[in-house]
């Protein structure tokens, strides 16, 4: 069977951001009760609206902080009720192993996480087989195409 498909257009960079609170909503409401982390993989080009989606869908889970994207640390850990969000940026690494020595395995065999990669191609291969994917692409300066599986 093959899993449903969801495409989106936002012309705005507040429509980018409803669509990750919705998606936080709807996280929500069908709870973390997983027997490993829910891993979210973005993936597109530079400016495609990955951390703009990050915003909304962090706003949507109630995180306060102010969200940038993690390109030069990697790796964000917020802090929400019974769950972890961990917001993490694979643009410069050279490697799924880099990724792994940062402790990887261990954030997502721990089912109280959610997981959120941008630039998740680079790290295909070490990613759960039920990892949401969401793919951006940039049509022009504020519109985007939006596609969840």
């Amino acid at each position: 069977m093959k899993p449903e498909t969801l495409e989106i257009v936002t012309k705005e960079v507040i429509e980018t951001q409803q669509v990750g609170f919705f998606l936080a909503e709807e996280i929500i409401k069908g709870g973390l009760r997983r027997k490993k982390a829910m891993v979210i993989g973005l993936e597109g080009e530079l400016g495609s609206g990955k951390t703009t989606f990050v915003q909304g869908l962090a706003k949507g889970l109630g995180i306060k902080e102010k969200i940038t994207s993690p390109t030069f640390v990697i790796l964000k850990k917020y802090e929400i009720r019974n769950t972890n969000f961990y917001h993490i940026d694979c643009y410069r690494l050279n490697s799924a192993q880099e990724l792994l020595d940062l402790g990887f395995k261990e954030i997502i065999i721990q089912s109280e996480n959610l997981v959120v990669i941008e630039w998740a191609e680079r790290v295909r291969k070490i990613l759960l087989r039920d990892t949401l994917w969401i793919k951006f692409e940039h049509f022009n300066e504020n519109k985007r195409g939006i596609t969840i599986k």
